[in-house]
């Protein structure tokens, strides 16, 4: 485990709003004026501000708070070769892996957790895979690039059994 860069960042924002919206005329009064019969009241004359009030407008006020924090570590969890070939020994761990959670997964008794077993290959993956990986063999054309591939293979397995140890 090699060092670690931590990188913490924060913000806060406040808002205050306030709004006031108006709704238009309230012709009641004349309304009733008229209903009335009012004489005075000649909805076809000019009208006043005396003659329609304002209506009751709308007010809003809100405010708004909102915070965030964001914390990022950067580091190295562990390691592994370096090279095609150990890439290619890590990959058919971990995807072996899967199919084996597969096989796992079916002597599981009714009622107890499964779903960390559940990582399925679709049809055909797991063979595309091995030809993938024997072609990429055959095109290095080297001992050396095989037991790469066994080294990156064989330290895959230990992350996991030192992980397993660590619970």
């Amino acid at each position: 485990v090699g060092t670690w860069r931590w990188t913490v960042t924060g913000n806060y924002d406040r808002s205050d709003t306030q709004t006031f919206t108006d709704t238009g005329v309230d012709a009641g009064a004349f309304n009733a004026r008229l209903a009335a019969g009012d004489p005075t009241a000649v909805p076809l004359s000019a009208l006043t501000a005396a003659d329609i009030g304002a209506a009751a407008g709308n007010r809003a006020y809100a405010t708004q708070s909102i915070g965030g924090i964001d914390a990022v570590a950067n580091g190295r969890l562990f390691a592994l070769p370096a090279g095609d070939a150990a890439a290619w020994g890590a990959l058919y761990v971990v995807e072996g892996s899967r199919l084996g959670g597969i096989m796992l997964a079916r002597t599981v008794p009714d009622g107890l957790p499964t779903a960390y077993l559940g990582a399925r290959h679709l049809s055909g993956e797991w063979r595309e895979l091995l030809g993938a990986l024997d072609r990429a063999a055959t095109i290095a054309g080297t001992d050396r690039w095989i037991d790469e591939a066994i080294t990156g293979a064989r330290a895959t397995f230990d992350l996991y059994r030192r992980a397993a140890a660590a619970r």
